[in-house]
């Protein structure tokens, strides 16, 4: 995987689904270590308004 960055928005919904809700582990395949670190960085993208918490 790649490094893990909360600047890219685009990059980041490749783990999200269209509602805009986080995938599970499983569905990527990525391991706890990254999926810890992926989440903090989509609700850090989040709270800065890059990512949208929901999609409309």
């Amino acid at each position: 995987m790649e490094k893990i960055d909360y600047k890219e928005a685009y990059m980041l919904r490749r783990f999200m689904n269209s509602q805009g809700k986080i995938y599970p582990p499983k569905r990527h395949g990525t391991c706890t270590r990254h999926q810890r670190a992926l989440v903090s960085a989509i609700k850090r993208a989040r709270v800065m308004a890059l990512v949208p918490y929901v999609v409309k």
